[in-house]
């Protein structure tokens, strides 16, 4: 899942890409430690994208 924001930010340089992936990395480490087969679930998802 995070894989698509660095693509773009490795492609682009766009500096609001990179503070996206950020944001959203410590929005998966938060819900992974309150669910933890939060990351398995995500794992599941990108899979099947």
């Amino acid at each position: 899942m995070l894989d698509f924001p660095w693509k773009i930010f490795s492609q682009t340089g766009n500096i609001e890409t990179y503070l996206l992936m950020k944001e959203m990395e410590s929005y998966y480490d938060e819900e992974s430690s309150v669910n933890p087969n939060y990351k398995e679930q995500l794992q599941e998802l990108d899979r099947n994208l």
